[in-house]
């Protein structure tokens, strides 16, 4: 009954009226149709653009000419025209006029900070003045506390202020001889905050300017920036009543498009006080090249415009405007209606309990959600488990991300309020730090405590259906049995594997290979020991030790005291990035990894890789290497086979390029027109195949790690995180029977292995054993642990199907304890040794155990997906 519309109604503050007289519904359906199946929360960070204003913006284009505004010419005169009609229709939108303030395009609200920063008439300390202070709410976004960068190198000091220091601050007003003092002060505050939505008085700015309240104790003269970027996206701001002297914004924020652009409002009192050192093209009444003589133009504007304003994009706020209008009927409007949403979901929110009575989510917040004057369309929470503790915002973000829910999680670059909502102090932000957290990255917690988290917020064009979605989902996620099971841990699960005969077929890889020993689920039993698997290669045992001693000589060995052996029964190797695996029984390894993983990869036509998350259909594409015929076969039902060589084409040196995986820069190059019409053909959409080019030293891995040299530089294929991932058949096991008796239908052994993506497969005793391992040796090869493979929605994907189940993402994050990590990551450094540099199953696992049994991930902010 919560998630009715009724109760939502019943919830709607007297007077209001849901979706803009009803047409919410057939708007959405006009104007939105990218939202078809996707439910949109990220509106404080962007809200989304109408196809009504593109239309009319892309039609405004095609009817008109529109020069550079510098120029004289007819098209020209134009431009600057209009620009200034959009000058006068910001102005109007913020009730005011030309008369009190003067808009500055720029490029953004960050920009505008920066430039009220520079311009500002600071006082600095050692002169014969009283010196300027600027301080600011601890509460701000990153761009507004940044501006103590600039003042610190002017020699003027930065003050923070609580939000609960402002309020006391009455104590602070100076006796009547020191209120002549004419120092200017800055005091920068936001009229609503991006973390909380907290909407801060918009009287602190009258009274402040009167002496009412005052920031710190210091004679002076405050002017005051009010930081509106989050507000204006829903919320009407009125400067003829509220006449603060900086406001700086972004348009996309409102309209959604264009981005790029933003502006500061200044007051007419302050702009002919403002200082610029820096002059550009427009800005210039007159000056010399050959002497130091330059006088600015008198327009406020014009001055501090700096070369050619983004004209294109300031005619398209015209638009913006009136469409949203049209669409809406004012910011009003639009205030009522995103609060209402936002009052709805917190209410249900804050009612969800689990069956011990415990909260399901802890809400940030300063207010009850009963006033749209004090609060915005902003929800800040974390989802709490059964016993209070926190639910990483990382593996929420990943469940949403199989609903098709956008919403934004971290601290939202406001570390003040981030500190003051979740009680981190100064200490503790440091010491993330040094435990590998960054902003913006996905370590949600370190020692158990969170780092940031999850961020909800309406725009005009939500609707209750949005808010339903959302709350089903939490519902869903964490009010069914299965997800609060006690998580399983580390058992005795023992495994038995088997050499199979040549009616269980395995991939061609064009050498003539054994038979390949797949795990099956007759083969699973408790209590038995490991049986060596036929063709099986060990080494011999004085080969081991000394291999054993190989792998440590850096550190004091720790090794397991169970006897009982551990051997690799499955390698695979994925040769084009998300497309199907490769399996073999014996394969080179190269620099890389095992050579010509990941070597390929497909992108888009703007060259953005393309992944299962985006096309799973993409596990349908199965590559084979063929060493002897050294080409590549590519297949798929449907389509005739293509081969591309394994050898580098020379010839294809003009069209090299850059590409991204994840945060790293790769130098690759086409595979040409004949791959990518059979990619685009398969996919029905533009693509093309893209291999990576043996100039591969932009793509390498700095790790510092026990074992290895240090700081070697460890160099990567096309892989997310590391050169191989090594998954434990026992603990596959292990997971299976949680998974099977969540989906309440039987699940094949294989089935799992091919979802979680895995390089090596092995068999050890224990299930989980191999999160205790610092190192392993294979034959040869020595390898470093370097942390936990972090899954995300890709395991969702059945290899040989295509088809998405998102319970296999839950039923991991229910059975790992909140966590959603399985296999490990695995870098390696060739041995000298007599051992050709060859992998094989059957072969023996040496590891040496860590001498801290918790593994930390990897410090990187993409998710830690084998793709």
């Amino acid at each position: 009954e919560l998630l009715s519309f009724g109760a939502f109604q019943a919830a709607c503050p007297a007077g209001y009226d849901y979706g803009y007289s009803g047409g919410l519904r057939s708007l959405r359906e006009r104007e939105f149709p990218q939202l078809r199946g996707i439910t949109y929360l990220d509106h404080a960070g962007s809200t989304l653009f109408p196809e009504s204003l593109l239309k009319a913006f892309t039609d405004d284009l095609r009817n008109n000419i529109y020069g550079n505004p510098h120029s004289q010419n007819i098209s020209s005169k134009l431009t600057y025209d209009t620009i200034e009609h959009v000058r006068y229709r910001i102005l109007q939108h913020f009730h005011t006029s030309a008369d009190d303030y003067t808009i500055i395009f720029t490029s953004g609200c960050t920009a505008a900070l920066k430039l009220v920063a520079e311009a500002f008439p600071w006082i600095p300390e050692g002169t014969k003045q009283p010196s300027s202070r600027f301080c600011y709410l601890t509460d701000s976004h990153t761009s507004v506390v940044g501006m103590r960068g600039i003042t610190a190198s002017m020699n003027v000091l930065s003050v923070p202020i609580k939000p609960k220091e402002i309020l006391l601050s009455e104590k602070n007003r100076l006796p009547a001889e020191e209120q002549n003092c004419t120092t200017p002060h800055l005091f920068s505050y936001p009229a609503q905050s991006n973390f909380s939505g907290t909407k801060y008085p918009l009287s602190w700015i009258q009274d402040i300017k009167s002496g009412k309240l005052c920031p710190i104790k210091i004679p002076g003269k405050w002017f005051i920036l009010l930081d509106a970027a989050s507000y204006v996206s829903s919320s009407p701001l009125d400067l003829g009543v509220h006449q603060a002297d900086f406001i700086p914004i972004s348009f996309y924020k409102i309209f959604g498009f264009p981005t790029g652009l933003g502006a500061l409002l200044v007051n007419n009192r302050i702009a002919p006080l403002l200082k610029k050192t820096y002059f550009g093209g427009g800005t210039a009444a007159a000056y010399l090249a050959g002497e130091d003589f330059y006088y600015p133009r008198k327009s406020i504007a014009e001055r501090f415009e700096d070369g050619t304003v983004s004209f294109l994009d300031i005619i398209a706020l015209k638009h913006g405007f009136d469409v949203l209008e049209k669409l809406t009927g004012g910011m009003e409007k639009i205030k009522q209606h995103t609060f209402a949403l936002a009052h709805y979901t917190y209410t249900v929110l804050s009612t969800l309990k689990y069956a011990n009575g415990a909260p399901v989510v802890r809400i940030y917040s300063d207010t009850d959600f009963s006033n749209p004057d004090v609060q915005g369309p902003i929800i800040n929470f974390n989802v709490l488990d059964e016993n209070g503790e926190v639910v990483g915002f990382s593996q929420v973000d990943k469940m949403a991300n199989l609903y098709n829910i956008h919403f934004r999680t971290g601290c939202f670059c406001n570390t003040g309020a981030c500190q003051m909502h979740l009680g981190l102090s100064n200490e503790d932000i440091q010491r993330n730090l040094q435990a590998g957290h960054v902003c913006g990255d996905d370590i949600d917690l370190v020692d158990g405590r969170p780092t940031g988290s999850v961020r909800i917020s309406f725009g005009y064009m939500s609707s209750f259906e949005d808010a339903q979605t959302f709350l089903k989902f939490i519902i869903t996620t964490r009010l069914s049995k299965s997800d609060t099971e006690i998580p399983f841990q580390s058992s005795v699960t023992k495994l038995v594997t088997e050499s199979v005969s040549d009616d269980h077929p395995s991939f061609d890889s064009g050498d003539k290979l054994s038979p390949i020993p797949h795990i099956m689920d007759r083969e699973l039993r408790n209590n038995l020991s490991v049986t060596k698997t036929t063709g099986s290669w060990q080494p011999p045992e004085a080969e081991a030790e000394s291999i054993r001693a190989a792998v440590s000589e850096t550190v004091v060995p720790t090794y397991r005291k169970d006897s009982r052996p551990i051997t690799v029964t499955n390698i695979y190797l994925y040769p084009i990035k998300s497309c199907s695996a490769f399996e073999v029984t014996e394969w080179p390894v190269g620099n890389q990894g095992l050579l010509y993983d990941r070597n390929w990869m497909v992108v888009n036509q703007n060259g953005v890789c393309v992944t299962q998350k985006q096309e799973p259909s993409l596990c349908l594409v199965n590559p084979s290497i063929d060493l002897k015929k050294k080409v590549m076969v590519i297949q798929a039902e449907g389509m005739d086979p293509i081969s591309v060589p394994l050898e580098e084409d020379t010839g294809k040196e003009a069209v090299i390029c850059e590409s991204k995986v994840c945060s790293h820069r790769v130098k690759t190059y086409d595979c040409g027109e004949r791959t990518a019409d059979w990619f685009s053909l398969f996919l029905g959409r533009p693509c093309r195949l893209i291999r990576q080019s043996s100039d591969i030293k932009d793509r390498s891995h700095q790790k510092n790690t026990k074992g290895l040299a240090s700081a070697t530089n460890i160099s990567l294929s096309l892989v997310n995180e590391a050169q191989y991932l090594l998954i434990n058949a026992t603990s596959i096991m292990q997971l299976k029977e949680h998974v099977s008796a969540r989906l309440e239908e039987p699940l094949e052994i294989e089935e799992l292995i091919r979802r979680f993506r895995a390089n090596l497969v092995i068999s050890a005793p224990e299930s989980f054993e191999e999160e205790e391992w610092a190192e392993i040796s294979i034959g040869a090869l020595r390898f470093q642990v370097v942390g936990p493979c972090s899954r995300c929605q890709i395991i969702c994907i059945d290899q040989q199907s295509g088809e998405r189940n998102k319970e296999f993402l839950q039923s991991l994050s229910a059975a790992r304890g909140k966590k959603t990590n399985f296999g490990i990551y695995l870098m390696n450094q060739p041995l000298h040794s007599s051992f050709p540099d060859i992998l094989l199953v059957g072969s023996q696992v040496l590891p040496v155990l860590k001498e801290n049994t918790e593994i930390q991930p990897p410090t990187s902010s993409e998710e830690k997906c084998s793709g």
